[in-house]
């Protein structure tokens, strides 16, 4: 018996996001809210019932007290969460967009409480969940961050858990990207499932089409691959067989930024309940339709209660 499902790990920063569309120049108002992709996985699971663990670390500020309490409101386990005296909690600031189109985001991130991280915060605690998420952002932020990635996957491993990694790209982050592709296969063929986007997958493989992506991991050892391919769907892929599971129609795009997250949360949710793969994608382009039409990184992440209803109505 677990005493936590899934194990998260990552920055949570906070986010003020502009009130007026625009430049950020010239926006006069925000509202504050927390970001990450790594803990923005971590709610939606937590939403859908899951116990989840969440390893990180915050400066001990009034930024750093804001996340963690947001953190602790969505049931997130933060005994892991240090708190640093001597570093800032990461902060971003974006832009509003009316016309669905991604938002400018400037990060202020940079030697941060949580680039901080390194192998020494790998407590035997920790590694008691049965699942680990992981995606590539840690391994930008330190030196430390990145070992702590491999620490953490390679202990998972050696224990017999299931993980999964989503590459979530960020280009800034990294000196080139050469080093970008290079450290993210790195991990992402140690990890169980590898959730990337079509043009991710290109970048990283050299490869095309969402087959022969899904080839280049399965081949290096990885068990499932499942690419999001937008307006499209997903396609997904392993020894067993291979599939394409139709998008959700959405009426209006407000905001695209944790679509990919919440498609997260919806494949490794039913994934981790034993679902099929092909209802396990469905309900994740289910999650991505809801995060697209909200507008922040992680409100339309839906309750138990609202995928359960959504769920009983498909299936009527």
């Amino acid at each position: 018996m677990h005493e936590q499902d899934v194990l998260c790990f990552g920055e949570t920063m906070a986010m003020f996001v502009a009130e007026q569309a625009g430049d950020l120049a010239s926006a006069g108002q925000f509202g504050k809210r927390i970001a990450g992709a790594d803990s923005n996985v971590a709610i939606g699971l937590a939403r859908l019932g899951f116990k989840v663990r969440w390893l990180s670390r915050v400066g001990n500020d009034s930024l750093g007290r804001f996340v963690l309490d947001s953190l602790r409101r969505e049931g997130l386990d933060c005994s892991a969460v240090e708190v640093d005296a001597s570093c800032p909690t990461g902060f971003q600031l974006k832009a509003r967009c009316d016309d669905g189109s991604d938002p400018a985001v400037e990060y202020f991130r940079r030697g941060s409480a949580a680039s901080r991280l390194s192998p020494a915060h790998v407590a035997p605690g920790l590694l008691q969940a049965r699942h680990l998420h992981a995606t590539g952002i840690p391994l930008a932020l330190s030196e430390g961050c990145r070992a702590l990635s491999h620490a953490l996957v390679d202990a998972m491993r050696a224990a017999g858990r299931s993980i999964s990694f989503d590459p979530n790209l960020r280009p800034s982050l990294w000196p080139d990207p050469r080093t970008m592709v290079r450290e993210i296969n790195r991990l992402a063929v140690k990890a169980d499932w590898v959730l990337p986007g079509l043009e991710e997958g290109r970048l990283l493989t050299g490869q095309h089409t969402p087959a022969d992506i899904a080839a280049f991991y399965l081949d290096q050892g990885v068990e499932l691959v499942v690419i999001k391919l937008g307006d499209a769907g997903a396609y997904f892929r392993s020894a067993k067989g291979e599939g394409q599971v139709a998008s959700v129609p959405v009426s209006q795009v407000v905001d695209t930024v944790g679509a990919g997250d919440a498609f997260a949360v919806g494949v490794l949710s039913a994934l981790l309940e034993g679902r099929a793969v092909a209802g396990a994608v469905a309900r994740g382009n289910w999650c991505g339709s809801r995060a697209v039409q909200s507008r922040g990184d992680m409100e339309g992440l839906p309750l138990r209660h609202e995928l359960e209803a959504h769920e009983l109505r498909i299936s009527a």
